[in-house]
């Protein structure tokens, strides 16, 4: 069968798959993409339009997509060049994680003392000697085939991508760069956003590895982008991976506080980036956490 056969193939199996849970009922919890929420969407345009964001978003420099899982099951999304596809520095290391608890619940890999430690230095320090390691333990073709896999689509060519691990973190070239742009080390937003919903609702791995998988994601190490954005906010939980290499810079998390949750995940190709996405997570936290104080005064 040649190549584009196979493409073909499964493509067209991946745009007739069925739209029902692991049982063949319905889905328990719906596809980020019918959950586009407008009065979300125009508060977050109008938060990026405050910060002198606008052009960036037009001219493709900045990407956003952020979903209000407080409610797990009714999520409501707003992204801004939710499917650009991005060169994410660092942040793709969260689909190698996901790639080692695969493996782990096949049994192929122990989550023993040493991997834990691996993992946990290359997600929350960003070890680049820790991301290569485990990269070939996964293995990286194996790593491709997880991601393209039916069963999470978070590369997609019907959606232009999404996470991509396509050369070691250190000096050498790609080994396999992504299909549709050629990038090393790729995201888009809203697949980003999708990996960490289908965590958070227990749809990535068995419930038991989703909680190890979110404990290594959490107390992060590295204090920039949506980190230093939250700082001083109390009893605020940050999940996240971040990324960031010359003018790329890209943050993911999962935010927990006072009883109200979200994702948000957002790129940027700018020197000014990080601070970008700093001065971002504020006012989208005020508005999807809101405050004692403002709750009553909006009444």
């Amino acid at each position: 069968m040649s190549r584009f056969v196979r493409v073909l193939s499964w493509l067209c199996a991946l745009c007739l798959a069925p739209l029902a849970g692991a049982d063949g009922g319905p889905k328990a919890y719906p596809d980020l993409r019918d959950r586009h929420d407008p009065v979300l969407q125009r508060s977050i345009g109008r938060t990026v339009d405050r910060l002198g964001l606008t052009d960036a978003v037009n001219h493709r420099k900045l990407a956003l997509t952020v979903v209000d899982i407080t409610d797990l099951k009714r999520p409501r999304v707003a992204a801004l060049n939710g499917d650009e596809m991005m060169y994410a520095a660092s942040m793709p290391k969260v689909a190698i994680l996901l790639g080692a608890f695969v493996e782990i619940e096949r049994g192929r890999m122990q989550l023993d003392a040493g991997t834990r430690d691996t993992l946990t230095r290359m997600i929350r320090v960003s070890s680049n000697e820790a991301a290569t390691t485990m990269l070939r333990r996964v293995g990286k073709q194996n790593l491709a085939d997880i991601l393209m896999s039916e069963r999470f689509r978070l590369y997609d060519p019907v959606h232009n991508g999404g996470l991509w691990v396509g050369k070691e973190y250190g000096p050498g070239q790609a080994f396999r760069r992504d299909p549709l742009h050629n990038i090393s080390h790729g995201a888009t937003a809203m697949q980003t956003a999708r990996l960490y919903y289908m965590l958070e609702s227990g749809q990535l791995l068995s419930p038991r590895l989703c909680r190890e998988m979110k404990e290594i994601l959490g107390n992060p190490g590295i204090h920039h982008k949506f980190v230093k954005g939250l700082d001083g906010r109390p009893d605020t939980r940050i999940y996240r991976k971040s990324g960031t290499w010359e003018q790329w810079h890209a943050d993911s998390a999962i935010v927990e506080r006072d009883g109200h949750k979200y994702i948000i995940v957002a790129m940027a190709e700018d020197r000014r980036g990080g601070d970008w996405l700093a001065n971002l997570i504020r006012p989208i936290d005020d508005l999807l956490v809101p405050t004692r104080v403002a709750a009553i005064s909006a009444r």
